[in-house]
């Protein structure tokens, strides 16, 4: 059974090429350019979330400190992504998982997804 991925990011043009080449990884990849809808998730949750920090409308470090205080799904590894480089302490202190800022190398974004996924 493929991994799931949810991407949380209001930029097109990243959400399409991440997905396009999870997809070919053989992912099962969904996305949302609303970072909030990550919190209203019930059920099949992803294996892995790429959440970016700067969205309209809402701070991806806000949405990662809220799904890690919750039970249901503070267990779901969190990858938040920026393009801002400074920022990566802040995300962590979120509670993210890891980071890893834009623009980034596929093949980066890759290893780091394998890793939070083991």
């Amino acid at each position: 059974m493929p991994k799931r991925i949810l991407i949380a990011d209001d930029d097109p043009g990243i959400v399409d090429a991440v997905e396009m080449m999870l997809d070919f990884y053989g992912y099962n990849v969904s996305s949302t350019y609303n970072g909030a809808e990550v919190l209203t998730l019930q059920d099949n949750y992803p294996d892995v979330l790429l959440l970016d920090i700067w969205m309209s409308g809402c701070d991806g470090r806000d949405i990662c400190k809220e799904l890690k205080a919750k039970s249901n799904t503070q267990s779901i590894p969190v990858l938040m992504i920026s393009a801002s480089k400074d920022i990566r302490q802040s995300a962590m202190e979120a509670g993210a998982d890891d980071f890893l800022a834009k623009p980034f190398d596929m093949q980066e974004l890759l290893n780091k997804i394998e890793r939070l996924l083991n």
